[in-house]
């Protein structure tokens, strides 16, 4: 349970600094470039905190990080964006505002955790290597 706590905690650390992102963005740029900069940083974001997840922990293979965090965001987007801010799913019509990011951040946190996980010579606490 701890491993499954552990996954959470950094997938909710990027989803939040996201929606910092959009929320700052939207009050001070106007939503059009706030989409731009969030789809930008949302990648950036991820490729910051997953090292921290990979050499620390690694509990996950960097696939199964990657779906893991990615379905953790998306949850959290219809759950709270969505449904309790927006109350809306208009925003999931936005490849730019929505599905770039999402495709980004799968990106970036699987690369990254693909080189950490090289330079540590394939070695993950509980999984197996990926074939």
């Amino acid at each position: 349970m701890r491993h499954a706590g552990a996954i959470v905690g950094f997938a909710l650390v990027g989803w939040s600094l996201c929606a910092a992102t959009m929320g700052i963005g939207m009050a001070v740029v106007g939503l059009k470039v706030a989409l731009v900069v969030h789809a930008a940083a949302a990648p950036v974001i991820f490729a910051a905190i997953s090292p921290v997840y990979f050499k620390r922990l690694a509990y996950t293979t960097p696939l199964t990080t990657a779906a893991v965090f990615l379905a953790i965001i998306v949850f959290m987007d219809v759950s709270v964006v969505a449904m309790l801010v927006q109350r809306s799913f208009e925003m999931f019509a936005s490849f730019l505002g929505t599905w770039l990011p999402f495709v980004l951040i799968f990106g970036s946190t699987y690369l990254t955790g693909s080189i950490v996980r090289h330079r540590r010579g394939g070695c993950f606490r509980d999984a197996p290597l990926e074939h």
